[in-house]
């Protein structure tokens, strides 16, 4: 397996890991982000360690690919997707939102 794409679903399997402590009823739809790191570990036979089979609910030895099925399962019905801030349980009220005003650019660097 590639580094890259296994430090990739290591990052989701501690995300999943927080995501799953939350009560059913007060957690996000799982985020839109985990499916490209479960897509990349699609088809890998290695097997994950215990800890990620035991979170996902697997049999020890259990592969990658199983494991990315579990999390890519997620996603069959839901109908929502979850933004960054209401991560890892839903949004209590409306969040207090940025806004973003125009910065005035620096055109000293072009010279005509």
């Amino acid at each position: 397996m590639h580094q890259a794409a296994r430090l990739e679903f290591e990052r989701v399997m501690e995300e999943f890991a927080r995501w799953r402590i939350v009560p059913a009823d007060e957690r996000s739809p799982a985020p839109a982000w985990w499916w490209g790191p479960a897509m990349a570990v699609f088809d890998d036979q290695e097997p994950m360690s215990r800890t990620w089979c035991s979170e996902l609910g697997l049999g020890d030895g259990t592969s990658f690919a199983e494991g990315a099925r579990n999390i890519l399962a997620l996603f069959v019905e839901q109908t929502s997707l979850t933004g960054p801030q209401d991560f890892p349980s839903k949004a209590e009220g409306d969040h207090d939102v940025r806004e973003l005003h125009p910065q005035p650019s620096d055109d000293s660097a072009f010279q005509p």
